[in-house]
């Protein structure tokens, strides 16, 4: 959504960010007034008018009711836009507009970040670049620098222009996926909605974009950095988006540990970090193994907390990755069985079997037989509990959801299939008991995948459709005659729509 949209933090409910920003207290000096900035930047930030309209993850066929409301951005070189990613998710339709200017401009996304939270506006009507000015970018601010944020806070038809402080750089978790964490730029402002996609400026240039504040304080309000923003930018020079890489691997503190450290060979000079867990088909897999002990990447060494110092800095080791396009090199030292080892391996997304990140601008895809509705577990999914859906969805879920890279030893799984909903009829009734638990095969075919559905619905076994779910001694079993009778009945019963490689794109948003 374009206004406060609350982060439901799973791993500690004390903090809580939500999108949409920033800021405002600290009046301007007056040598340079409000007056004087806002005809400076009136010809570079712009607001965004969105209609969104998102999916039930339960039972796809539907969408829900349509929202809107509205954002900043700002122009940059090549009549370009840049906005956050949150105020164009689940995109239905798109207007921009200039300060004091009733004219609304059709504009469309031409990439869109969800894991950074930016995306890229176009206007196809050139009227609309006449007389304005793109923002250059500036660097890092230093801690205890001013900085000033324009936008169009509650909507509103002027631009605001408000000053804060920088009081931290560190890296954190960005609200918009909910998961994926990146370096963030932390100052002492008012939270208001509607500056969420606005230019952060010092010294004229941009040196972040705001983009979400935390609820639990006062004053405190995020910015992403030219670092994140940069690597956005060169990322889609390919015409794509790719995203941020990720190590696929599982980490541990426990050279703090004199005694762990001893017991792992590790001099004692050495700092650094301990793998507990490397993701199958990851990157890393084959490289690194359980107990190796990561002390550098490329140049930068990693302590026992798992941080570098980099950008006069110290910050998670991640960071190190974020300098770097999806594909690119890395060179990584690490100790196994008290052997000192370097080795270079092409980073790449590493995206975890059952995502933790919250899904957008995509159709789910879905199954329908017998009335048994099957999509794909993950986190859209299983927030359908509600706030506090991480203590509320059935442990088997719950299990997964926290440990799925753990307990994945399947090579081939793409995914996990979960049973969301069940479409009452003769066939299915007393099934009930089954919903919402993740399959592990049916007719003795093995379910990688969502896909995987469609050949083992084909088959049978005597006559029956038997379905075995994860951690379920339990088959369920249906009569596959009746099924394949009613199937067809069922589908136009609850208007459940058939999609085939000829009408799919009518289904997409």
């Amino acid at each position: 959504m374009l206004f406060s949209k609350w982060l439901r933090n799973f791993t500690d409910k004390k903090y809580c960010f939500f999108v949409l920003l920033i800021l405002a207290t600290t009046p301007l000096p007056m040598s340079l007034c409000y007056a004087e900035q806002s005809e400076t930047y009136e010809k570079s930030v712009v607001m965004i008018l969105a209609v969104n309209q998102e999916y039930d993850f339960a039972t796809p066929w539907k969408k829900g009711q349509m929202g809107g409301g509205s954002g900043s951005g700002f122009i940059i070189e090549g009549n370009r836009i840049l906005t956050n990613a949150h105020n164009v998710a689940n995109l239905r339709y798109l207007e921009v507009k200039k300060q004091n200017l009733a004219k609304r401009y059709p504009a469309k996304v031409q990439f869109v970040g969800h894991d950074c939270d930016l995306a890229l506006v176009t206007v196809d009507d050139p009227e609309f670049f006449v007389d304005t000015e793109p923002l250059a970018f500036g660097t890092l601010p230093q801690i205890n620098s001013t900085v000033q944020t324009c936008g169009f806070p509650m909507g509103g038809r002027q631009i605001s222009i408000t000053e804060g402080v920088v009081s931290r750089l560190e890296t954190n978790v960005y609200s918009h996926s909910q998961a994926s964490q990146h370096l963030v730029v932390q100052t002492d402002a008012a939270i208001n909605p509607g500056n969420s996609g606005g230019p952060v400026l010092q010294d004229g240039k941009v040196v972040g974009v705001a983009f979400q504040g935390l609820t639990v304080a006062d004053n405190i309000g995020f910015m992403i950095p030219t670092t994140v923003i940069s690597h956005f930018l060169k990322d889609i020079e390919d015409g794509k988006y790719d995203g941020f890489s990720r190590l696929g691997i599982s980490l541990f503190h426990g050279l703090h540990n004199p005694f762990y450290k001893n017991h792992l060979k590790i001099p004692d000079s050495e700092d650094g970090i301990v793998i507990t867990d490397v993701r199958i088909n990851s990157t890393a897999y084959g490289i690194l193994q359980t107990s190796d002990v990561l002390t550098k990447i490329d140049d930068f060494n990693v302590d026992n907390d798992g941080r570098v110092q980099i950008y006069d800095l110290s910050l998670d080791l991640t960071e190190t990755l974020d300098r770097k396009q999806i594909g690119e090199t890395v060179t990584i030292t690490f100790y196994r069985d008290g052997q000192k080892t370097q080795q270079d391996f092409i980073i790449g997304p590493n995206e975890q079997v059952l995502p933790w990140n919250r899904q957008y601008d995509t159709k789910p895809d879905y199954r329908v037989y017998a009335g048994l509705t099957f999509v794909q577990l993950n986190r859209n999914f299983l927030e359908r509990w509600g706030n506090s859906w991480v203590t509320d969805i059935p442990f088997p879920l719950r299990y997964l959801f926290f440990d799925s890279n753990q307990l994945n030893k399947d090579p081939d799984r793409k995914e996990y299939v979960v049973l969301s909903e069940i479409l009452p009829d003769e066939v299915n009734a007393y099934l009930g008991g089954y919903k919402n638990q993740a399959v592990e095969s049916v007719n003795g075919i093995s379910i990688n995948e969502l896909a995987d559905l469609d050949e083992a619905f084909k088959k049978d076994e005597d006559g029956f459709c038997i379905v075995k779910f994860i951690n379920n001694d339990a088959p369920m079993v249906i009569d596959a005659e009746t099924a394949k009778m009613n199937n067809g009945f069922i589908l136009q019963k609850y208007q459940v729509p058939v999609e085939t490689p000829e009408n799919e794109n009518g289904f997409l948003f």
